[in-house]
């Protein structure tokens, strides 16, 4: 559970990751002692700093550097902390015009994406779902041996697909049964977007039921990301190559761009409810994307999620502003694809 911080030290962390970002140096405690008004000697933020680095908020790369906000510093930022910026009607505007500018899709997610990535100055990946909305009909999961299972997805528009599972060792004929049971009530009828994001069952993982579950899930997960996978374009790689942090490590730049080029890779980080969902760091579920953030917003053709736009930053983002821009983004969207696609 996240601590909850005084007033001041909130004012100090606040400070902190506005200095970072704006300037990607380590900030000292005579710099927000004289430029915020703390009403404190540089003595007393000193030890402000130090309590908060204590609580994980804040990183010292140097021992006699200035500090950094850390990943746990960043999400206490956008949760508690960050004031988004109101878009101005020149940015709405442009975003707009681009999700209006295109007559095929995949010209129109491209047009946007470089809107969004000009205005944030950030890496921008966008990425369609195709056929989310079929049905799931059922599951079915049977054992072939004592190694090997079948597992099959039948959807409502006749499609099947099949996948071979490995099967842990002591795994039982119930065990399947008791699985196959629990994942058609967990999927049946539902869209086929929704197992995009299916959470295994919250077990041990110790017994040999719990760890098939797993592999059945990741399974479904694998296969609902392979059918709905649509279009997908990004825009503004050069923006990272400018990052000091990449500058100085252009091996995590190269690992991050491999990842992202599959887009739809990111899409494991949003809710299923399709909400605006900020990634920091370490949350983030590929270790190649430790490095960066991910503002990620869905967009829709009416009611049906129809796919992804997300910004791709350094940790050391200006989240007011691309909280803001990556959902006004997801808006004009949407109007523009229920205007030409809806029904």
């Amino acid at each position: 559970m996240m601590s909850t911080l005084d007033p001041r030290k909130q004012t100090i962390l606040r400070a902190v990751v506005l200095e970072y970002v704006a300037g990607a140096e380590p900030v000292g405690s005579e710099l927000l002692a004289s430029r915020y008004g703390l009403g404190v000697k540089s003595a007393t933020v000193r030890s402000e700093l130090a309590e908060l680095a204590d609580l994980g908020f804040l990183e010292q790369p140097h021992t006699s550097a200035g500090r950094i906000p850390s990943d746990a510093g960043y999400r206490y930022f956008v949760d508690e902390l960050v004031v988004l910026r109101p878009i101005d009607d020149e940015a709405k505007q442009s975003l707009r015009d681009a999700s209006q500018s295109g007559d095929a899709l995949q010209s129109l997610l491209r047009d946007t994406a470089r809107a969004l990535s000009r205005f944030t100055q950030l890496l921008v990946v966008a990425t369609t779902l195709r056929d989310a909305g079929v049905g799931v009909r059922r599951v079915v999961v049977s054992a072939l041996g004592p190694t090997q299972a079948l597992l099959v997805l039948i959807l409502n528009n006749g499609a099947v697909e099949n996948r071979m599972l490995e099967c842990p060792p002591g795994l039982t004929l119930e065990q399947v049964a008791h699985i196959n049971e629990s994942v058609n009530r967990a999927v049946a009828g539902k869209p086929l977007r929704t197992l995009r994001r299916l959470k295994t069952p919250a077990t041990s993982g110790v017994t040999s039921e719990d760890r098939f579950a797993q592999n059945v899930c990741s399974a479904l997960r694998a296969l609902a990301r392979e059918l709905t996978k649509g279009v997908a374009v990004s825009e503004g790689e050069q923006f990272m190559i400018a990052q000091p942090e990449f500058q100085r490590d252009l091996s995590a730049l190269k690992e991050v761009l491999r990842v992202v080029e599959d887009a739809d890779a990111l899409g494991d980080v949003a809710p299923a409810d399709g909400v605006n969902v900020v990634t920091i760091g370490k949350e983030n579920q590929q270790e190649a994307l430790y490095p960066v953030s991910i503002v990620r917003d869905s967009f829709f053709v009416g009611e049906s999620e129809a796919g992804f736009i997300a910004v791709v930053g350094p940790t050391r983002m200006r989240y007011e502003m691309s909280i803001p821009l990556v959902t006004q983004t997801a808006r004009a969207l949407s109007e523009s694809l229920t205007r030409h696609f809806g029904r």
